[in-house]
C-alpha cells in the first residue's frame, strides 16, 4: 500500500508542484525588474506632462513675440500710432512689466515701453536702463547665436540671468523690424504673475486628477502655485522651466508616490502569486489525500471481503462437517449427538449473525433502515441480553457479569437496534479477550443520560486507532487485533445506531489492559423509577 501511495505523490510533485514552484520562484524574481520598468514607464510619463507645460510656456511667448513682430512691420502715419499698439499689448499683457527695442550689436537705445508710467519714472531714476544694456552687453554671445540661429530660419526666445533686486524676468529674441532699427527686442515679465495668471489655468488642465503639478522657486522650500492643495509634498519629478531659469516645475501622483505604487503593485504580484501557490498545494494535496483514502478503502474492501468469505467459510464448514457425521450415523452415543447439535446451532447462529451484520450495513449504506421506536427499560433489556449470553460465555471460560443501576429508566428506542448495539460489543468483548477473560455490563444515569456500559479486559486499542474503529470496513493492520477474523462493521453499525437515536458512543481503552465502551442516550421522554 505505502508504495503505491509513495509514487503517487512524487508523480503529483513532479507534474504538479515542481513546475508551479519554478514558475511562481521566476515570476517572484522578474518582479524587480518589473519595478524597474513601471518607475521609469511613470517617470517618463510625468516628464511628458512637465514638458508639455513647458512647451505651452513658450508658445504663450512665442505669441508675444508674433504680435511684437507684427507690429513691428506694420506701416504707421504717425509714431503715436505704433505707441497706442504697443500701449495696448502691454494692457492686454499684464504680465509684462516693459518693452525694450535697440538696433544692431551697437545695443544703442532706440525705443523703451513701461506697462505702468509711475513704474517708468522709478524705472528710469534707477538707471534701470542701463542695467538692460549692460545685461545685454554680458551676453554678447548669447545675441550673435541668435543671429545665427536666425540666419537659419529659426527665432530663439532666451532667458537672460538677471542680477536685479526686483526678481523679474528678461527674455530676449531678435525681431522683425524691416528697417533694422528694432531688431533686437528685450521683454521683461513678471514671472509670478506670468506663472499663476499665463501658466496656472493650463496647468490644473494638464494636471487632471490624477497628478498634482507645482512651481517653485528653485532652492526654495514653498510653492508659488500648486494645481491642487497638498499637505506633505513629495515631488517625484523637477524640470527647469525654460521661460524662468530660476523657476522648476514638479508633479506627483495624486495620493500615491511612484515608489508606493510600484511597491503595491509588487507586493500584490508576490500576494497572488502566493495565492496560487496556495491553491497547487491545497489542490494536490486534496487530490492526493482523496487518491490515498480511495486506495485504503479499496484494500479494506478487499480485506473484508477476504474475512468475511474466512467468517463464512469456518461456521459452513464445521456445520457441513457435524451434519455430515451425524448423516452417515458416525456419533457415538447420544452424548456425542448433542455436542454436535450444540455446534451446528452455535455455528449456525453465528453465521446468522455476520449475515445480519451485512445485511444491517447494507440497508444503513442505502438509507433503508428504519428504527421503529417503543418504550425501552434499559435494565431489562440488558438482563436478558446477559441472559441469554451467560450460560455460553461462562462455558467458554469467561467471568459474565451484569451490574444494574439503582434507577428503573424506560426511553424511547428501538429496542432490536440497541440490543444489536449491545451484543456487538459483546461479541468484541469476546474476540480479544486473551488471558484475562472478564467481561462486565453496567446500567446508569450521569450527567442527564442513560447509558450501558461494556467493560473487558482485553487486549487494547492504542490511541491512534481509537479515532478510526468506527469508519466502516476499518480493522487494526498490526498486532493482535488484525490476527483476529471479523467484518470491520460492527462498530459502524453501533456508531450508526446511536447516532440514529441521537445517542453517542464513548471508548476508553489502553493496550493489554483493556476497553470500556459507554452507549449514552440522551434524557427525552425518559420515565425514572426505582428499580424492582
Amino acid at each position: 500500500m505505502k508504495n503505491p501511495i509513495r509514487k503517487i505523490a512524487l508523480i503529483l510533485i513532479l507534474v504538479i508542484l515542481l513546475p508551479a514552484l519554478f514558475f511562481s520562484l521566476y515570476e517572484i524574481s522578474r518582479l524587480s525588474e518589473s519595478e524597474e520598468v513601471l518607475e521609469e514607464i511613470y517617470s517618463n510619463q510625468l516628464e511628458a506632462i512637465l514638458f508639455s507645460v513647458n512647451q505651452y510656456s513658450e508658445d504663450v511667448v512665442s505669441n508675444w513675440q508674433s504680435k511684437i513682430n507684427l507690429i513691428l512691420t506694420e506701416e504707421y502715419e504717425h509714431p503715436d500710432h505704433f505707441m497706442r499698439k504697443m500701449d495696448s499689448l502691454l494692457n492686454i499683457n499684464k504680465t509684462i512689466n516693459s518693452v525694450f527695442f535697440f538696433d544692431d550689436l551697437d545695443i544703442k537705445k532706440t525705443f523703451e515701453l513701461y506697462a505702468d508710467s509711475a513704474e517708468a519714472a522709478g524705472k528710469q531714476n534707477s538707471n534701470y536702463l542701463s542695467g538692460i544694456k549692460k545685461l545685454l552687453n554680458l551676453n554678447k554671445e548669447k545675441l550673435l547665436k541668435l543671429y545665427t540661429y536666425k540666419r537659419g530660419g529659426y527665432n530663439k526666445i532666451w532667458p537672460l540671468e538677471n542680477e536685479s533686486s526686483d526678481s523679474s524676468t528678461v527674455l530676449l529674441f531678435l525681431s522683425e523690424d524691416p528697417g533694422k532699427v528694432k531688431n533686437i527686442c528685450i521683454l521683461v515679465i513678471n514671472p509670478l504673475k506670468f506663472v499663476r495668471d499665463v501658466l496656472g489655468t493650463k496647468i490644473k488642465e494638464i494636471a487632471g486628477d490624477k497628478f498634482i503639478i507645482t512651481c517653485s522657486e528653485i532652492n526654495s522650500d514653498g510653492f508659488v502655485f500648486a494645481s491642487d492643495h497638498i499637505r506633505n509634498p513629495q515631488v517625484e519629478q523637477k524640470k527647469n522651466l525654460w521661460i524662468i531659469p530660476n523657476y522648476e516645475l514638479g508633479i506627483l501622483i495624486r495620493g500615491e508616490t511612484i515608489e508606493s505604487l510600484v511597491k503595491e503593485r509588487s507586493e500584490t504580484g508576490i500576494i497572488y502569486i502566493s495565492i496560487l501557490i496556495l491553491i497547487l498545494v491545497a489542490g494536490v494535496f486534496i487530490v492526493f489525500r482523496n487518491i490515498k483514502k480511495e486506495m485504503e478503502l479499496a484494500k479494506i474492501k478487499s480485506d473484508f471481503v477476504s474475512n468475511v468469505s474466512h467468517e463464512l467459510r469456518t461456521p459452513l464448514a464445521l456445520i457441513s462437517m457435524f451434519a455430515e457425521t451425524l448423516e452417515m450415523g458416525r456419533a457415538k452415543n447420544e452424548e456425542k449427538k448433542k455436542e454436535y447439535y450444540s455446534i451446528i446451532s452455535k455455528e449456525a447462529g453465528r453465521l446468522s449473525r455476520i449475515v445480519n451484520k451485512i445485511l444491517s450495513f447494507s440497508k444503513i449504506e442505502a438509507g433503508k433502515r428504519n428504527y421503529h421506536l417503543s418504550t425501552v427499560n434499559i435494565n431489562q433489556l440488558v438482563q436478558e441480553l446477559f441472559n441469554s449470553y451467560a450460560f455460553h460465555l461462562q462455558n467458554n471460560g469467561f467471568k459474565f457479569s451484569f451490574s444494574p443501576g439503582e434507577i428503573k429508566c424506560n426511553i424511547k428506542a428501538d429496542p432490536e437496534a440497541v440490543s444489536e448495539a449491545v451484543i456487538n460489543l459483546i461479541d468484541n468483548a469476546v474476540k480479544y479477550s486473551r488471558e484475562k477473560k472478564e467481561i462486565d455490563m453496567s446500567t446508569g444515569t450521569a450527567d442527564n443520560l442513560v447509558f450501558i456500559k461494556v467493560d473487558d479486559k482485553g487486549i487494547g486499542i492504542s490511541e491512534e486507532n481509537q479515532k478510526k474503529i468506527f469508519e466502516k470496513f476499518y480493522r487494526v493492520s498490526e498486532g493482535l487485533v488484525h490476527n483476529t477474523k471479523g467484518t470491520g462493521l460492527g462498530l459502524t453499525l453501533v456508531k450508526h445506531i446511536m447516532d440514529a437515536h441521537k445517542g453517542k458512543i464513548k471508548v476508553v481503552s489502553r493496550l493489554n489492559e483493556g476497553s470500556s465502551f459507554t452507549l449514552s442516550f440522551p434524557t427525552d421522554n425518559i420515565q425514572r423509577g426505582k428499580n424492582d
